[in-house]
């Protein structure tokens, strides 16, 4: 039998937008010694959410709230905004892909930055919409070119992360104001806020949710340690929240990860000493990487991109001799982002593995001829 896929889905490559560790750790056919490469929280979530989620297990026969009533309560709570202009779903990954249903239709133009986060790209891709890019200026997205672009092509939708996945780098919350003002007319901007917790407060702009032009995308795969559960919310106009209910998976939150979020938003001590623990890793990442002569770039996040000083296949090198000494690691994708490795924070064994194992890579890394290097990425 041959299966009638849709036009477009047939046209579309068989493909995700990231390989996971566990897939690499078949195909090496070993674990990895430190997992430094997903910009997940290894410091763990708060005991309270871990306590809440065992609970929340116990009713696991009971479908979750499809309204997410509480968790959306809470979080209007906590950002001082109405209920109606808060959206969860399953991470910022889930919501982009609800937002794009919304407002991309075949052969509509969408605008991001080349080397930006490319699970958006993956969605505007699978609804048919026609992806625009411009290239990131001093290692941070454009926001002005960005807006140009969207003047340009008569973009509908516009994705910017504010701080930045892959770099760390992040715009101060005037240039966000000033992109909105540059926007075409019904031109919405996504902006990413998934490291929003650990950035300066100077890189966050103040929260308005009657701005119809901005919806504000937010996780606790960061900062909370839950990316296993898959929370995320938006933060929006209550219009355009109103209407994800008419795309949205309304069963995707199930009870432990709506129960788990609500006790790590709580747990605000936790969180505080998260933040701490990460902000010492950055450090130390930044050390580790002074001392084999690469140039950390000052990050806002909860990862370290280090340039590695030459073009994207020496680095790709390096990733490879990280791999193969089991250190999980990941790069951009785009040059001349790709001349950098990011390396996401960790404990203090996943520290000194990196530390032992980056001077080999980088030897090996330069001494490694062309060809034999393409061979091994």
């Amino acid at each position: 039998m041959t299966h009638r896929l849709t036009d477009l889905a047939a046209s579309l490559p068989a493909s995700v937008p990231f390989v996971g560790p566990e897939a690499q750790e078949r195909a090496r056919g070993a674990p990895f010694a430190a997992r430094l490469g997903a910009n997940e929280s290894p410091f763990g979530p708060s005991p309270r959410a871990v306590e809440a989620m065992e609970q929340a297990a116990r009713d696991g026969w009971r479908y979750g709230d499809p309204e997410y009533h509480d968790l959306r309560r809470d979080l209007a709570a906590h950002h001082g905004v109405a209920p109606g202009a808060v959206v969860a779903g399953e991470g910022i990954d889930g919501l982009l892909g609800y937002l794009v249903r919304l407002l991309v239709a075949p052969g509509d133009a969408v605008v991001t930055s080349a080397g930006a986060y490319p699970t958006f790209n993956y969605h505007v891709a699978g609804f048919g919409g026609r992806l625009h890019t411009v290239p990131f200026r001093d290692d941070r997205e454009d926001p002005e070119a960005l807006a140009a672009k969207a003047r340009e092509t008569g973009a509908k939708l516009v994705y910017l992360s504010n701080p930045d996945n892959p770099m760390g780098t992040w715009h101060p919350a005037q240039a966000i104001a000033a992109m909105l003002d540059a926007l075409p007319e019904g031109c919405l901007l996504c902006l990413d806020e998934a490291y929003a917790d650990l950035a300066p407060p100077e890189a966050v702009p103040p929260l308005d949710t009657t701005d119809a032009r901005l919806i504000r995308m937010r996780t606790f795969s960061k900062a909370h340690g839950l990316a296993g559960l898959r929370v995320g919310y938006a933060l929006g106009h209550p219009e355009l929240v109103a209407a994800f209910d008419r795309v949205r998976n309304h069963f995707g939150l199930n009870r432990v990860a709506q129960a788990g979020a609500r006790a790590a938003l709580a747990d605000t001590a936790w969180h505080a000493n998260v933040l701490a623990q990460v902000a010492q890793s950055r450090d130390t990442i930044a050390a580790i990487a002074a001392e084999n002569g690469l140039t950390p770039i000052p990050s806002a996040t909860n990862f370290v991109t280090l340039d590695c000083g030459r073009d994207g296949d020496f680095a790709r090198r390096v990733l490879a001799g990280l791999l193969a000494r089991g250190i999980f690691v990941r790069m951009p994708g785009v040059a001349p982002l790709d001349r950098c490795i990011r390396v996401s924070c960790g404990t203090q064994a996943d520290m000194e593995a990196f530390a032992a194992a980056l001077p080999g890579a980088l030897a090996e890394a330069s001494a490694m001829p062309e060809a034999a290097a393409n061979t091994a990425t």
